[in-house]
């Protein structure tokens, strides 16, 4: 998995092996396919430091950056310290995220056979999924919601890889690749929904005081209906305080393919993007 540092966006190859050719040949399309790389960061995986020797790199065991790397390409290429596994978060919690996903999705479905064919396609839906993810909204305006995401910084497109038609479960894993490969896209996206919103989410012990949900804010719903690569954006209207003056629910108003409608949400389903004093500085 290539992660960009810039934009967050996420690039998956599929290789055969983790020896150095394997890996070489996963730079190489990824470097066709996305262009060229001004700075790559990575740990000490032996088929980088092997990838790094094989392309004749001059490095320094004891520093952190790689002097020369493709230079006709003007590429460098920095090394983390060795046993500093907590280093590279940018790319790391993508990384460990999207294993975690995977590995529970096929210790539950058990010996699923994927053809090659199959595991690209169901790599690529996986990655668009993870570029879809909201980084912030770009209009407050909840009858004209615009994400800002990865892929649209990516592709400088704003429309999202919609899901097929149909209803796909799991036993279409044993049909045909193209219900196979959107049986386990669709499985991929209800899990990582569930993994991801709550980390945009703070859980601190309640120690001290929170700031309430303000009517102006964009948040995001946690809605379950949602269909693949869907985040339903909306805009807080009005606020209903408790007894003890604080806010727990909150109607929001969201954009419909039918017109605007209005939502009551308990808060604890709402992930705040924008608050009403952030619109200056944006």
């Amino acid at each position: 998995m290539f992660t960009c540092m810039s934009i967050r966006a996420v690039h998956i190859e599929v290789i055969e092996s983790l020896d150095t050719s394997s890996f070489i040949n996963a730079h190489r399309r990824f470097m066709s396919i996305r262009g060229p790389i001004k700075h790559i960061r990575s740990n000490r995986g032996t088929n980088f430091v092997g990838a790094c020797k094989e392309l004749k790199v001059p490095s320094n065991i004891n520093g952190c950056q790689v002097q020369k790397y493709l230079s006709e390409q003007g590429c460098t290429w920095s090394f983390n310290p060795p046993h500093s596994s907590h280093m590279g978060g940018a790319w790391k919690r993508m990384i460990g995220l999207a294993r975690r996903i995977l590995d529970a999705m096929f210790q539950r479905l058990g010996s699923t056979r994927l053809s090659h064919e199959t595991l690209t396609t169901f790599m690529a839906e996986v990655a668009a999924i993870i570029n879809a993810r909201p980084l912030t909204s770009v209009s407050t305006d909840p009858a004209d919601p615009l994400l800002l995401t990865p892929s649209t910084l990516l592709t400088q497109k704003v429309d999202t890889l919609i899901a097929l038609a149909g209803d796909f479960d799991t036993k279409d894993l044993h049909k045909r690749q193209r219900r196979q490969v959107q049986c386990l896209a669709n499985l991929f996206w209800d899990k990582w929904r569930k993994q991801y919103l709550p980390t945009l989410q703070t859980r601190s012990k309640w120690t001290s005081d929170q700031p309430d949900t303000q009517p102006g804010s964009v948040v995001l719903m946690r809605d379950c209906s949602t269909k693949r690569n869907e985040w339903p954006l909306g805009l807080v209207t009005q606020v209903f305080p408790s007894k003890d003056r604080k806010v727990r629910r909150a109607e929001i108003k969201v954009s419909k393919g039918d017109g605007t409608k209005l939502f009551l949400r308990p808060v604890t389903e709402l992930v705040l993007l924008v608050a009403p004093e952030d619109y200056g500085s944006k």
